[in-house]
């Protein structure tokens, strides 16, 4: 369970990253059209092997006509670095899997770095609307430019610096978005419900600090409050010290903020929800082959004692899987809105040296209670009402307020 992930990583996913480095000599053709294919070349047949043994949905490749578009990446003109990676971003569009992408060294780079807790560029964390393949905005990073700008969750992004996103699509969005510190980019997005406007950014060194924990009275009682921001690889242990910290200091309650958490590394939203749940169901997990790989806690906890979990829209995929359990474990109310609805799981393979990698769905999950949230999101137990507060957790924070107000009558109820 605390095998690392980049939003998902099943134990069948871990055994084709190895296979996908087996000799070029398994693919079907002769050792002499092995030997001849050129670096950029094998780079395609590489990702085209990975793909092809680790997507979640094998029916798709006879309907997009897998081989042949194997075949027809390698017959394109293939001598620079620059031209496999089109090569392979070209085999890989109808797959029709915005999550399934070919990553570029800057790009992978980037990604790894963004589960260690710092990022550089904007603060946006982004993802792809189903129903028209739009890209929009999961939530902005707190503390980020965006956040500051005042940018919602659920927001279309249009344009980068002139450029349509549309074209571009997800992975070119995001790249556009980093840049130097102290240098600027000029969005164009459409708030929800709004017309679209143009804001300039400058980006900067942004420090995650994915915990954050304090003490707070309320009505005569000592409540913890504890928000989680994304599920990094230190977040595990934050959490178990953050627990700790707000128990020595007589905490009789916990309010958990999963708001605009985005996701991350699907094992550290596990192990948060095995310091949470006394044996529980967590998630289910469903690969390929159909199998379903069911994941429970350890037996004790961390902490069990009351807890109201709050959501929203940019609570997304590994988030959506802790609040799904708190929720049909019955551990936990949530409060707040709608959530994202990302039910996919990803892995990320390296490719060959030169920096790059591929991001593969390789998975579908679902809630203790068998729902699959991919595009639908989890109903809060009590939803809040709009307009949502911008910073959460900040000085005039409806929500938080309406949170522990309740959990201070549910203490004093049980008292």
């Amino acid at each position: 369970m605390r095998q690392r992930l980049r939003d998902g990583l099943s134990r069948s996913a871990r055994a084709v990253a190895t296979l996908g480095l087996c000799s070029l000599l398994l693919l079907g053709c002769g050792a002499a059209s092995a030997l001849a294919l050129n670096d950029g070349q094998q780079l395609v047949v590489e990702s085209w092997r990975l793909v092809n043994q680790s997507y979640v949905d094998p029916d798709r490749f006879e309907t997009i006509h897998w081989k042949r578009l194997r075949q027809k990446a390698l017959e394109r003109s293939i001598q620079t670095s620059a031209e496999a990676y089109d090569a392979i971003e070209w085999m890989l569009e109808p797959i029709g899997d915005p999550y399934t992408r070919l990553l570029r060294p800057a790009d992978f780079s980037a990604l790894k770095a963004s589960t260690q807790g710092s990022v550089s560029g904007v603060g946006l964390q982004l993802g792809i609307r189903q129903d028209d393949t739009a890209v929009v905005v999961i939530a902005p990073l707190e503390g980020s430019p965006a956040a500051e700008a005042g940018i919602s969750s659920g927001s279309e992004l249009l344009k980068v610096d002139g450029v349509s996103t549309a074209d571009l699509g997800l992975e070119s969005t995001a790249a556009r978005l980093r840049g130097p510190a102290g240098s600027s980019v000029l969005i164009e997005l459409r708030p929800p419900g709004g017309r679209a406007r143009e804001v300039d950014l400058k980006r900067r060194e942004v420090n995650l600090q994915p915990v954050r924990n304090r003490l707070v009275e309320r009505n005569g009682h000592r409540l913890g409050y504890l928000r989680i921001t994304q599920f990094a690889e230190t977040v595990p242990q934050e959490v178990a010290a953050a627990l700790a910290e707000l128990q020595q200091q007589g905490s009789e309650g916990l309010v958990l903020d999963l708001r605009n958490n985005s996701g991350g590394l699907v094992s550290a939203g596990l192990a948060v929800a095995d310091e949470l749940l006394d044996g529980a169901p967590i998630v289910e997990t469903r690969n390929r082959e159909g199998f379903a790989d069911p994941q429970q806690a350890n037996r004790g906890s961390l902490y069990d004692g009351p807890l109201l979990t709050l959501v929203n829209s940019g609570t997304a995929s590994a988030s959506e899987i802790l609040a799904g359990a708190l929720q049909d474990d019955g551990r936990s109310e949530l409060m707040g809105s709608r959530t994202f609805g990302k039910g996919l799981i990803q892995t990320l393979i390296g490719l060959g040296g030169d920096g790059s990698g591929l991001a593969v769905t390789v998975a579908r999950y679902v809630t203790p209670n068998g729902r699959d949230i991919q595009n639908l999101g989890i109903e809060p137990d009590q939803p809040l009402p709009a307009p949502e507060p911008l910073e959460p957790g900040g000085s005039g924070d409806r929500w938080l307020d309406a949170a522990l107000d309740q959990l201070s009558q549910q203490l004093e109820a049980t008292s």
